[in-house]
């Protein structure tokens, strides 16, 4: 060991790098593009911003060559010297537009398709050498399905099912989903914090990546979920002038004006890498409930997201930017159930007598909500081998106003359900901050014959809510009530009853430090085998205060660990793979039956899977199918007695395990297919006895699917003319699920369809959502009615 480490250092001393940006004529990143070295088994493949690195090149003078199928190869002569590191630029003959016809056209064309990330595994990692399993959502879908939101984008995310739409409220108030079984919520933004409380505006977002399964080793547990998470890659400035400026209008009174604007330094030379730049995504838009038989709810925001990018030299980057939300809205309608369920006489939700299209309340019920992110990026090359990135993130979520809602309840005497119960939750100046600094060290090296590359992390995180909710019941209506009646419900009315009499009060006003600190390191024991294994530690602190009730300070360490292997029995086409990944969740004090209050241990998740990814036939077909099994142990459970109603013992456990699927690929030129599968099976074990052994009511459906089909014109007059078609399905949903209470939300297919003129100067396209006018409904233990049919235009041009 001692002479493998001794000659380590010698051995890298007789080495250098090769690293550079390819550009296309416009200035644009070029992508996917695959740089090697002549006469040596070197290479690399650039990534979203056109740059790459080929580490471990001994001294010497060499060819490099960049090609991509379609375009005539570019070379280069560069000598590289020992322990430095050589810059080498390309610049092809092609535009970025006239690249984007190459993708379509090329025979290893899969333009859905992104093949490695940075973020997943905090490193620069190819799918193909990942055990971990990720979908990747980017932003040429996204344009062809004219998506405006990170919630419609998640449609086409394999084994994702949303469950809750976003509310807007001050803490709590964005989506949530459901992945393998359990709950989240999309809280990253490349990489760190960045939580928005309300629907996510898609205009800055690169692309979308959903990372499967418990994922704390590297991302810690209070911004993930033992099912994943979702990180959000926003977009970066361009090394050229450009933008587009775009409009849309359709269906429910929807429009909507956008603009993506980017700004370089004029006086820099047209043929380097800019030093600065400055780049600004903004959209308004507004939308009427589609729920409106006498009266019209809406939702109208506005986003905005500045960036500047400052490069003082080719080892230093600095990224300074922000997302900034604000709008103003009226509350989904979301259906509760008075338990027992069982007691409505319907256990289905298209068997509620409610009118689909009938909104049960009046004007007025609005909330102002806001959510400020700030983030800064410095990113220093150490040397050829050696990065540090140091990030700094503060997000800020606000609301202030009403929060309608509604109960079904039981009939007298045992009949069905013939009234709804109306109450109000507003939020009173609520707020919600995180703050996040995390510096990163990545290393690509060689121990002898082994590459290693490394990720060594610490991190901080405090969060801070300060949340006032208040409110209470408003009225009960029968269902066939008159629309005087139902539109009492308005927000005059609850205004003048909160002030004949005090409304109820529920404050959230709490503080947490996490400190941690991981490592990760992906082992090279040869070209077609590595092994991944990493740890985290994670120190909890939190300061106590109020959760509805009083709150106890404590603190708590864990440990996280994470194992994974990768053998590709096909270089760079076919690779198995296995992964062991953990979680964890601190759950804080409990009241044990003899009335002790002691502190619960880390409850953990941990997870087994394998399977297969493939980037087969040229680039033609990228696909992944795996199987986990994901276990939760340390779960409390209720176990009231005469004194102690609410006394818990920490012994039950949660199983889910399924299959997920996944395909994106280009059968034929023109062509693009994306498609997804998942099944999974959820239950509760030693636990509770009305919910022993049943699925849990957060799981969603145990079957969705995915599809989505494509065709672009590749040449002739019609050229950049194409349609697309698709949907989601989802299985029968128990929302309730209990020995006594079973609840479902029925399965439901929702088709969807695209059209579009994609030109360099101009973009015309429509979008038909739900074509066939399906009623159906999404929940969380609740069942909310979702859009229907509805069509939109846009124009976009392009300079």
């Amino acid at each position: 060991m001692l002479l493998t480490c001794c000659a380590a250092p010698a051995w890298a001393q007789q080495t250098g790098s090769i690293a550079g940006r390819v550009t296309t004529t416009d200035g644009g990143a070029a992508e996917s593009v695959s740089v090697g070295v002549q006469g040596q088994p070197l290479g690399s493949i650039t990534g979203s911003d056109g740059r790459y690195r080929i580490a471990a090149v001994p001294a010497g003078t060499y060819t490099v060559v960049v090609s991509f199928v379609g375009l005539k190869p570019a070379e280069q002569q560069v000598t590289v010297v020992a322990g430095q590191r050589a810059t080498l630029d390309f610049r092809l003959a092609e535009s970025t537009a006239e690249l984007q016809e190459v993708v379509v056209q090329g025979a290893r064309t899969n333009k859905f398709n992104r093949t490695t990330s940075v973020d997943v595994a905090k490193m620069p990692l190819k799918n193909l050498e990942n055990p971990q399993v990720y979908a990747t959502v980017g932003k040429e879908l996204l344009t062809e399905q004219l998506v405006f939101t990170v919630d419609d984008a998640t449609r086409n995310v394999p084994g994702l099912q949303k469950m809750w739409e976003a509310t807007g409220r001050g803490g709590d108030g964005g989506a949530f989903y459901a992945s393998r079984g359990f709950i989240l919520s999309s809280q990253l933004r490349n990489g760190v914090a960045g939580n928005v409380t309300s629907d996510i505006d898609a205009i800055n977002l690169e692309k979308l990546e959903a990372i499967k399964g418990p994922s704390g080793t590297l991302f810690g547990s209070s911004l993930t979920s033992y099912g994943g998470l979702l990180n959000r890659v926003t977009k970066k400035p361009l090394d050229t002038f450009g933008g587009e400026i775009g409009v849309a209008a359709g269906s429910y009174g929807f429009h909507r004006v956008s603009a993506d604007v980017n700004l370089v330094d004029a006086n820099a030379p047209a043929a380097q890498p800019k030093a600065l730049a400055f780049r600004l995504n903004t959209a308004y838009t507004y939308e009427d409930s589609f729920q409106n038989l006498d009266y019209t709810g809406f939702g109208k925001s506005l986003a905005v997201a500045p960036s500047l990018q400052f490069r003082p030299t080719d080892r230093l980057t600095v990224n300074v930017d922000a997302e900034i939300y604000k709008g103003t809205n009226v509350g989904k309608q979301i259906i509760f159930f008075y338990y027992p369920s069982a007691a409505l006489g319907f256990d289905r939700a298209d068997k509620a007598p409610l009118n689909y299209r009938q909104s049960y309340q009046g004007a007025g019920l609005t909330q102002d909500t806001r959510s400020t992110n700030l983030f800064g990026q410095v990113q220093y090359r150490i040397s050829p081998a050696f990065t540090s990135t140091t990030y700094l993130t503060s997000s800020h979520s606000f609301s202030n106003g009403f929060g309608p809602y509604f109960y079904l309840k039981p009939g007298p005497s045992g009949a069905a359900s013939d009234t709804l119960v109306r109450a109000d939750q507003s939020t009173g100046n609520s707020r919600r901050t995180l703050f996040e600094a995390q510096q990163l060290f990545n290393g690509d090296f060689r121990l002898g014959n082994l590459r290693n590359r490394v990720v060594l992390g610490l991190d901080f995180l405090r969060i801070d809510a300060d949340v006032n909710f208040l409110g209470g019941g408003f009225d009960q209506i029968p269902l066939n009530a008159s629309s005087a009646a139902i539109r009492a419900f308005n927000g005059p009315n609850v205004s003048a009853l909160y002030a004949k009499s005090p409304t109820g009060n529920y404050i959230v006003n709490t503080k947490s430090n996490t400190y941690s600190t991981f490592v990760s390191d992906v082992l090279n024991l040869t070209e077609q085998l590595s092994l991944l294994a990493a740890l985290r530690i994670d120190h909890f602190d939190n300061k106590g205060g109020l959760f509805y009730s009083p709150v106890k300070p404590y603190s708590q360490t864990a440990f996280s660990p994470k194992f994974g292997v990768v053998y590709q029995p096909v270089k760079d086409r076919v690779a198995l793979f296995a992964n062991y990944q953990n979680s964890f969740n601190n759950l804080g004090t409990f009241i044990t039956p003899t009335g002790e209050t002691p502190i619960a241990k880390p409850e953990h998740a941990n997870q087994l899977e394998g399977g297969v990814k493939l980037d087969a036939a040229g680039g033609r077909l990228s696909a992944t199918v795996s199987y986990y099994d994901i276990r939760v142990e340390n779960r409390l459970r209720n176990v009231p007695t005469p004194t102690q109603p609410s006394a818990q013992v920490q012994d039950a456990t949660q199983q889910s395990r399924g299959v997920e699927v996944s395909v994106i690929a280009n059968p034929v030129r023109g062509l693009n297919v994306v498609g997804g599968f998942s099944y999974n099976d959820s239950k509760y074990e030693n636990t509770a006895e009305n919910v022993n052994g049943r699925r849990p009511e957060t799981a969603s459906s145990p079957i969705v699917a995915n599809a989505w089909l494509s065709y672009r014109q590749p040449e002739g007059p019609l050229k950049g003319l194409g349609a697309g078609f698709g949907g989601n399905y989802a299985s029968n949903n128990r929302i309730q699920n209990t020995n006594t209470n079973v609840f479902t939300l029925p399965s439901y297919t929702i088709l969807n369809a695209s059209i579009f003129y994609d030109q360099p100067k101009f973009r015309l396209s429509a979008k038909a959502d739900n074509l066939t006018d399906k009623q159906y409904w999404i929940g969380y233990t609740t069942m909310n009615a979702q859009k229907l049919r509805s069509i939109v235009g846009s124009v976009a041009y392009k300079f």
